[in-house]
Parts: C-alpha cells; sequence; structure tokens
C-alpha cells in the first residue's frame, strides 16, 4: 500500500513533491495501488519510485523522471509520457495501451508481456530494453531505437516501424505481419522463425540477419540489402525481392516459388535445393551462385548473368 505521508505530499502538487524528493535524495517514494485519473504531473520526479498497480489514467506524465521506478502490472491507459525518463523501470506486465511515449527514454526497461496495443513510441529509445511477449500491434515506432532489444515473440502486426532501428536485436519468433519495416536498420539481428508475412521491407538493411525458417510470403523487399544474410529454409513464396542484394546470402532449401528476383544481385549466394519454381530472375546476377539441386522449373532466366555459377545437375556454367 501506498505511504500516506508520500501520497498527501504529491497532492500538495509536483512543485512541492519535487522540492520534498531534492531535500530527500535517499528516501524511496511509495505510490504503490495509487491511482491518478486526469492529473497533470508533467516533470515529476519519480526516481527509483514503487509505482506497482498503480493507474495512470489520461494522466500527462511528460518530461518526468521514471529512471528505475518499479510499474509493474501499473496501468498507463491513454497516458502522456512525452519526452519522460524510464531508464531502466520496470514496466513488466504494464497496461500502455495508446500511451503517448513519444522521444521516451526507454533504455533497458522491462516491458515483458506489456500491452503497447497502439502506442505511440515514435523516435523514442528503447536499447537493450526487454519486451519478451509484450504486444506491439498497430504501434507506432517510427524511428525508434530497439538496438539490441529483446523482442521475441513480440506482436509487432500491423506496427510502423519505418526507418527504426533493430540492429543486433533478437526478433526470435516475433509477428512482424502487414508490419512496415521500410528503411528500417536489422543488420546482425535475429529473426529466425519470425513472422514477417506480408511485410513492408523495401530498402531495410538486412545485412548479416539470421532469417532462419522466417515467413516472408507474400513479403515486400525491393531494393532491401540481405548481404550474407541467413535465409536457410525460408518461406520467400511471392515475395518481391526486385533489385534486391543477396549476395553472399545463404538461401539453402528456401521456398522461392513464384519469387520475384528481377535484377537482384545474388553474386555468390547459395540457393542449394532452393525452390525457384516459377521465379522471375529475369536480370538477375548469379554469378558464382549455388544452384546444386536446386529447382528452375518454369523459372525466368532470361538475361541472367550465370557465369561461374555451380548449375543443379553440379556442372558450372561457363
Amino acid at each position: 500500500m501506498a505511504d500516506e505521508e508520500h501520497l498527501a505530499l504529491l497532492k500538495q502538487g509536483v512543485t512541492a513533491w519535487n522540492e520534498w524528493w531534492q531535500n530527500h535524495p535517499k528516501n524511496k517514494p511509495n505510490l504503490e495501488g495509487v491511482k491518478f485519473k486526469e492529473a497533470n504531473l508533467r516533470e515529476v520526479n519519480f526516481f527509483k519510485a514503487d509505482l506497482r498497480e498503480a493507474t495512470f489514467s489520461r494522466v500527462d506524465l511528460s518530461m518526468a523522471n521514471l529512471e528505475g521506478a518499479n510499474l509493474g502490472i501499473a496501468m498507463l491507459d491513454e497516458a502522456t509520457l512525452y519526452t519522460a525518463i524510464l531508464y531502466k523501470a520496470n514496466l513488466r506486465e504494464a497496461n500502455l495501451y495508446r500511451t503517448d511515449l513519444r522521444e521516451a527514454d526507454l533504455s533497458q526497461v522491462d516491458l515483458s508481456m506489456a500491452n503497447l496495443r497502439e502506442a505511440n513510441l515514435c523516435t523514442a529509445v528503447l536499447e537493450r530494453a526487454t519486451l519478451y511477449t509484450a504486444i506491439l500491434y498497430k504501434a507506432n515506432l517510427w524511428e525508434a531505437s530497439l538496438y539490441k532489444a529483446d523482442l521475441r515473440e513480440v506482436d509487432f502486426s500491423m506496427a510502423n516501424l519505418r526507418e527504426a532501428n533493430l540492429s543486433m536485436a533478437n526478433l526470435s519468433m516475433a509477428n512482424l505481419c502487414m508490419a512496415n519495416l521500410v528503411g528500417a536498420t536489422l543488420y546482425g539481428s535475429n529473426l529466425s522463425r519470425a513472422n514477417l508475412s506480408v511485410a513492408n521491407l523495401c530498402m531495410t538493411n538486412l545485412i548479416d540477419a539470421n532469417l532462419h525458417r522466417a515467413n516472408l510470403v507474400n513479403a515486400t523487399l525491393i531494393g532491401a540489402n540481405l548481404y550474407k544474410a541467413s535465409l536457410v529454409r525460408a518461406n520467400l513464396r511471392e515475395a518481391d525481392l526486385r533489385e534486391g542484394t543477396l549476395s553472399m546470402a545463404d538461401l539453402s532449401e528456401a521456398s522461392l516459388i513464384n519469387t520475384n528476383l528481377g535484377r537482384a544481385n545474388l553474386r555468390e549466394a547459395n540457393l542449394c535445393k532452393a525452390n525457384l519454381s516459377m521465379a522471375d530472375l529475369e536480370g538477375a546476377n548469379l554469378h558464382r551462385a549455388n544452384l546444386k539441386d536446386a529447382n528452375l522449373k518454369g523459372a525466368n532466366l532470361q538475361g541472367v548473368y550465370l557465369k561461374e555459377a555451380i548449375m543443379p545437375d553440379g556442372t558450372v556454367h561457363e
């Protein structure tokens, strides 16, 4: 339960609260279970405060300091945390539905199992944050930084991740169905078994990314950079990879049925046992690519550059 003295101080206003906190820096504010509704808490200092199970309904927490605060199972329904500092805060299982977190500092925050459905995280910093199994359906993460974040099994379906930084992030088994990842950076990220069906990955940086057994059915990857990416057993059926860079990528046993690879760079790519039936490879560069045991039935090979490529029968194309 909340400390009555702390609660009384807060009711005096943010200025009185912050002055008290400045004079008692070693105290740990206890506001557990407190209900805030339509309150103005702009610039409040909740450093390391205990806010477990607290309710912030339509509360303005813009520029607030929640560094190290414990907000486990808290409800911040439609709250405003614009530019707030939540560095290392505990938001495990918190309800942040439609919360405004634009430009907020959420570095190393624990958001495991949190509800961030339709939240606004535009340009927010979530570096090394933990969002395991969190819900970010239709969330706006335009230009957000999720460098090295734990995003395993996160629901990003229909989310806006345009130009977001997801370098070295763990997105294993994440749901990115119909997500917007145009111009995003996923360098070295782990997307094994992730669902990227119908996602927009135009001009996305996927260099060295792990897409082992990922679902990319009907995904758009026009101009995407997949240099040295691992797409072993990935499903790219009917995906659009026109003008994409797949040089030295591992596409062994991948499904590329009806995939558009027009003018794609597949130089030295591994396509061993890949299924390229009915694929469009017009004008693609397959110099020194490995096509051993690949299925090219019905594929469009017009204008394909095959010099020194290993053909399906094991012979080297001159």
